[in-house]
């Protein structure tokens, strides 16, 4: 079953393919493509290809996650965000979401024109994320992390992943609901590479049904380039991209809502030809 998300403006639903939300980072430093996009003319010609090339989301982020980043000061990550953003509001007619953890940034991020908020801490790190979102009638994305991005990677450890993550985003859902963030405001996206090993993160890539069916949100996945690809391939990051298309092929056949990718027209092409031979299947 496909779960609508509502956002300021708009409603999401998959269709026949799950969504695509393009990643846009304007940082030096993340993991695959720092330093690709950090001028604004950058950004902003890179946001609108990605349109162009079947992104219905595009997902702006001034702060690198990867494992062991170093922090970026609020000031530094509205500098490189929020003129994006103001000037794709204008040209692009898809939703800008905004990636960060920072009541500030997030509000001068919806202010400026985005509609999702997406929070790799599942609205943990900071207090008043919730009444900000609340107050913008934002789009959230719920995300599970295990510790912070600079010791999410140390030595994670569950029990059972899949039951740990459920229960963590059942207990954000509930947060919001409690803060006043109606249901279909919320997606929500166990967290691919945040705190878990390549093992840890294939157990959660086979339960997107069950976590999408449990909780009854739309599920994203981020697994675009990670580095649990290197594991499954044996191959260095700047060789994932066939990995990312296999992965993405096997989370629309089991109903994920929503991917997060870098590489939006392979990944579309890919989709649509799997997509076809389904329907010729059935027919």
């Amino acid at each position: 079953m496909a779960y609508p998300w509502t956002l300021r403006t708009r409603n999401l639903t998959r269709q026949q393919l799950p969504i695509l939300m393009g990643i846009l980072n304007v940082t030096p430093d993340s993991f695959s493509d720092g330093g690709q996009f950090c001028t604004i003319d950058q950004a902003v010609a890179r946001g609108k290809a990605m349109e162009a090339e079947g992104a219905s989301i595009l997902d702006i982020g001034g702060e690198s996650t990867r494992p062991g980043a170093a922090p970026v000061g609020v000031d530094e990550e509205l500098r490189r965000t929020i003129p994006v953003i103001q000037r794709l509001a204008k040209e692009v007619g898809i939703p800008i979401s905004i990636d960060t953890t920072k009541s500030e940034v997030a509000r001068q991020a919806l202010d400026a024109g985005a509609e999702i908020v997406n929070d790799i801490s599942g609205l943990t790190f900071d207090p008043h994320m919730l009444e900000i979102c609340r107050q913008h009638d934002a789009g959230i994305c719920v995300m599970h992390i295990q510790g912070t991005p600079q010791t999410m990677q140390l030595n994670p450890v569950y029990s059972n992943v899949v039951a740990e993550v459920t229960e963590f985003l059942q207990q954000q859902v509930d947060r919001c609901l409690m803060a006043g963030i109606p249901p279909e405001r919320m997606c929500i996206d166990p967290g691919i590479g945040f705190g878990k090993t390549a093992e840890h993160n294939l157990e959660l890539l086979r339960s997107v049904s069950s976590l999408q069916k449990y909780l009854q949100r739309p599920v994203l996945i981020g697994h675009s380039r990670k580095r649990f690809l290197s594991k499954v391939l044996g191959r260095p990051v700047e060789e994932h991209l066939a990995g990312t298309i296999g992965v993405s092929i096997g989370l629309a056949a089991a109903g994920c809502d929503i991917l997060r990718i870098h590489d939006v027209l392979p990944v579309r092409d890919a989709l649509v030809a799997w997509l076809a031979l389904q329907t010729e299947t059935m027919n």
